[in-house]
């Protein structure tokens, strides 16, 4: 994971602020059970005498370092406009209390809870409080709103979800999502281990670290929940959208792992909540990448001047859902930009998207059922379809993105539309509707949607999986019973993008789709039945004012702060084939470099590698293991470095995990221990 600023002339850096700010750190808010939670906050110096609302970032990602460069430009900026700013390291984290043995738990929300109370006590604060938060501190804002705490008034939600089960790094359609679950699990079982620091909290710190030492991987009990149960509805909104009465900004991006949610929380939230979601990836869209970024700050203080402040600033005068329809674009890993126009719906479903079929016959793909021939397509496993799909949730990194899918078409059955006659617009989630039968009573079906260029050069905008055992249901699923014939409905992630006219659509079916998901444990052929088969588009109809009513200013941010960068990221991704084995790799290697912080003589750095392989024709040779290795310091007296190695494997009936972690304290040993699980596999 990736906490950097983007250097940009385009982003204008304020170092004048309406109002002259304080920082003060390393303050200990009191939890009601007595334990205590680290916080930094900025604010105006004069706040005692006139009081401000306040905005709060809660995370787990440590404050002090890991986070400290990209919490720089963000809070100073929002205190100097007149907010207190505060960012919470979470319970077990950082500088705080305890460890923390799982995400998303009910003692976070309860601890928010108190920190909110908190909040609305002190001299400097108005008792007006709203929450910001990317990624995990975008899930649990939706999650702490959803407590209804009197003093929160809104959140700002980013990169985010409203479904813990479907839609975050452990499950997609109801499958295994092999490319990320057990990385991020390897990322917390590294990062939650991660020590205090004794300038701050003092000689306790090393009893709090070996306590942290033995957190159990979050993926033991991830794996122990294959299906939608109460572990996974906890902290899943869409349980009862109704608990959010509060108006809610959900901002994404289309290279983000977590763009559905947008479309969904608008969907069912109070009418005053907003969406945005423009090209990028899992970032601010003040620093993010691909261009272009936006003044999200500047829209930030327009929504807290709104809600927090009871100032009309306009923004409940635009539209809902504000979108960025890309451009068609030749395939690329990495992209600089992605060009494009702003667009504006009045709500969501909007009226002005209207869905449009294209039915499978014969390798084609048909906008007119009467020319379908009735006839049976078979699809059979290739194991190794899947790694040019790139990763699941881009942070921005090169070569994150898909590759040309001229690489994946030989190892699915596709069907290819003629050129199209005008230029279309998508907007929403596709939709594959499909008649089909399965020679085992375990499978999955992996759909990729493509934008072929006529120069044969093949993009995927879109793609989707279901693990066929729970067409009906996440929480109940069912063995198939084979070469029965079922209708299931598999939804693509959603989409913005143009097609332009001379291009051609083309639909790609797969019963493996390695390393996004987890294979089932026995080959699988598929029969689509034609003439019931179809892919639903959602395509928007053009309005006045597209690419022309909405614009953004510039990105501004507060200065970042001094570093001093000690090593320079690298980032390599391959795709290694052995012919002789027969054997797939994908190997992936991220340095995110080391530096030191002036500020607090802080040194700390991040070294991840990630493999996935597979062998052709056999499933139950899937393979991941994840390493990485943490280093965190200062000066020559106090220096710790933690490796982690996490493997999962799979026979038919099990799941298989190793796990190790070793930790050093100036350059000695001082702790290992291996945690070594098998796991029933459950309609998986």
């Amino acid at each position: 994971m990736v906490f950097n600023i983007k250097d940009s002339n385009e982003r204008v850096v304020k170092t004048d602020f309406p109002r002259e700010i304080k920082k003060i750190d390393s303050i200990f808010i009191p939890m009601s059970d007595g334990k205590k939670l680290a916080a930094t906050i900025w604010l105006p110096v004069d706040a005692d005498e006139y009081p401000v609302p306040a905005i709060l970032e809660y995370i787990p990602y440590r404050k002090n370092d890991f986070t400290a460069i990209r919490d720089s430009v963000r809070h100073p900026y929002f205190a100097g406009h007149g907010y207190a700013s505060i960012r919470v390291d979470i319970r077990g984290t950082g500088d705080s209390d305890e460890y923390l043995p799982d995400e998303y738990l009910k003692q976070e929300q309860d601890d928010a809870l108190d920190v909110l109370s908190w909040i609305a006590e002190q001299q400097w604060s108005t008792g007006a409080v709203g929450m910001i938060g990317k990624s995990w501190g975008g899930f649990n804002s939706l999650q702490v709103a959803a407590r209804a705490h009197p003093a929160l008034k809104t959140i700002i939600t980013l990169c985010s979800t409203d479904d813990r089960y479907a839609d975050d790094v452990h499950y997609r359609g109801g499958n295994v999502l092999a490319s990320d679950m057990l990385w991020w699990a390897s990322t917390m079982f590294a990062y939650n281990a991660r020590p205090q620091d004794p300038a701050v909290v003092g000689n306790s710190w090393r009893e709090n670290w070996y306590e942290r030492l033995n957190t159990p991987p979050f993926v033991e009990g991830w794996l122990k929940h294959q299906r939608r149960d109460d572990y996974w509805k906890h902290g899943s909104i869409c349980e009862d959208f109704s608990k959010i009465n509060i108006p809610v900004f959900a901002v994404s991006g289309w290279q983000d792992g977590y763009t559905d949610s947008v479309f969904r929380l608008l969907e069912h939230l109070p009418k005053e909540s907003k969406g945005l979601i423009g090209p990028w990836a899992h970032e601010y869209p003040e620093v993010a990448t691909p261009e272009p970024a936006i003044g999200f700050l500047q829209e930030c203080l327009r929504w807290w001047d709104q809600w927090l402040k009871d100032e009309d600033t306009g923004i409940m005068e635009e539209p809902k859902l504000m979108t960025w329809i890309q451009n068609s674009e030749r395939p690329a890993v990495t992209y600089e930009e992605r060009p494009g126009k702003w667009v504006g719906d009045p709500s969501w479903p909007s009226p002005n998207v209207n869905g449009q079929s294209w039915w499978i016959s014969s390798g084609r793909l048909l906008n007119n059922k009467r020319d379908v021939r009735q006839s049976e397509e078979v699809v059979p496993s290739v194991q190794e379809h899947g790694f040019y799909s790139g990763v699941f949730c881009p942070f921005g990194q090169p070569g994150d993105l898909p590759a040309d899918q001229r690489n994946e078409n030989g190892k699915a059955v596709v069907f290819t539309s003629a050129p199209l006659e005008e230029t279309i617009e998508l907007l929403g989630h596709p939709v594959f509707h499909a008649e089909l039968s399965s020679d085992q009573e375990n499978a999955l079906i992996a759909v990729r949607l493509m934008d072929k260029a006529p120069t044969g050069e093949s993009t995927l905008i879109s793609w989707g999986m279901l693990n066929l055992n729970h067409r009906h249901s996440h929480e109940f699923p069912e063995k198939l019973k084979p070469n029965h014939r079922y209708h299931v409905q598999v939804q693509l992630d959603s989409l913005g993008q143009q097609i332009p006219k001379g291009h051609r659509l083309e639909v790609a079916v797969a019963p493996t789709y390695w390393p996004s998901a987890w294979p089932s444990p026995k080959p699988v052929t598929l029969r689509l039945f034609e003439g019931d088969t179809r892919m639903e588009l959602p395509v928007r109809t053009a309005q006045t004012g597209d690419g022309e009513m909405i614009s953004f200013d510039r990105p501004e941010t507060a200065d970042v702060m001094e570093r001093e960068v000690i090593r320079k990221e690298e980032r390599t991704r391959e795709v290694i084939h052995d012919p002789i084995e027969g054997v797939w790799t994908v190997a992936d290697f991220s340095d995110e470099g080391e530096r030191r912080l002036p500020s607090n003589g802080i040194q700390y750095g991040s070294i991840n590698r990630n493999k996935w392989s597979i062998k052709e024709g056999d499933p139950l040779s899937a393979r991941n293991i994840c390493e990485w290795e943490l280093t965190l310091g200062r000066g020559e007296n106090w220096q710790t470095r933690l490796e982690t190695y996490s493997e999962m494997w799979s026979d038919e009936t099990h799941f298989f995990l190793i796990n190790r972690l070793t930790a050093f304290e100036n350059g000695k040993q001082v702790f290992t221990r291996t945690w070594e699980k098998s796991i029933e596999r459950d309609h998986v």
